[in-house]
């Protein structure tokens, strides 16, 4: 299936939703330390409820040990700085849908870092917040998979 690589995410909350996605559509998931929490967090395990045995998650100490891990592979980098919308690439498994840190986003050496195959966008209305990341990482995740028939889906 599809690889999640969240780059040092900062909210407990978010990335608990992430290991329940990863665990309900047979992703992997991916973090890059440093983390903005413990795993023993409460709001990580409350939102990742009892998925967390479930999910699939391995956690790097750095960005080129999660490059080492993963590639080769396709890595779509989702970032508001993009102009290709996530619609638009037909997606296959064992790519890797890379997301920010929830306060600033991808960085611009990640998110232009020669590993990165595109840059893809998700539409939000101007002047808005972006969407909250587990949220953004769900959206991707299910273009990914519908894209694949939603293979081993119930």
């Amino acid at each position: 299936m599809f690889r999640i690589l969240f780059y040092q995410p900062e909210i407990p909350p978010n990335t608990g939703n992430a290991i329940r996605l990863a665990a309900n559509t047979g992703c992997q998931l991916h973090l890059v330390e440093p983390l903005g929490f413990a795993f023993e967090d409460k709001h990580l395990r409350r939102a990742g409820l009892d998925y967390h045995d479930l999910a699939d998650v391995h956690v790097h100490p750095d960005l080129t040990a999660a490059w080492k891990a993963l590639l080769p592979a396709r890595v779509f980098a989702f970032s508001a700085n993009a102009t290709r919308w996530y619609t638009g690439v037909t997606y296959r498994p064992g790519d890797v849908l890379l997301f920010g840190p929830e306060s600033a986003g991808l960085p611009a050496e990640v998110r232009d870092a020669p590993e990165i195959t595109d840059r893809l966008r998700v539409p939000m209305r101007p002047g808005v917040r972006s969407l909250n990341l587990a949220n953004t990482a769900a959206v991707a995740v299910f273009e990914a998979w519908r894209q694949q028939g939603f293979a081993d889906g119930v």
